[in-house]
């Protein structure tokens, strides 16, 4: 059974940080491409960063420079480092693999507003 639980979200100011925790467990994550994925209200999920196994990161433009993903294998972990925050960056962050599997987490609310 895979579980994905996201965590780290929250309210943050314009311009703020946040850093993203995504813990896995079952048949996902160890030779998996993860990633992160977000939706905002009324808006379809969009894929945000990846990264492989080995460690090679892939990110959407709109990210590129201000978020950095990486992962810690030994603990099925992956993380979202999240700086220079908008407020178009509000929504709802998933952690999945890469395509994704039908399991989904609850997400975690990121929430960019002065």
């Amino acid at each position: 059974q895979v579980q994905l639980v996201e965590s780290g979200g929250g309210l943050v100011q314009p311009g703020g940080s946040l850093r993203l925790s995504c813990a896995a467990s079952g048949s996902i994550f160890r030779r998996d491409i993860m990633g992160w994925y977000r939706q905002a209200p009324g808006e379809e999920r969009e894929f945000i960063a990846s990264i492989t196994p080995g460690g090679t990161p892939n990110y959407r433009n709109s990210v590129k420079g201000r978020f950095t993903i990486s992962r810690d294998n030994a603990k099925s972990i992956l993380y979202l480092q999240m700086n220079s925050l908008k407020p178009e960056d509000t929504a709802v962050y998933y952690c999945n693999k890469i395509p994704p599997s039908r399991y989904w987490g609850q997400g975690t609310q990121v929430t960019v507003s002065s």
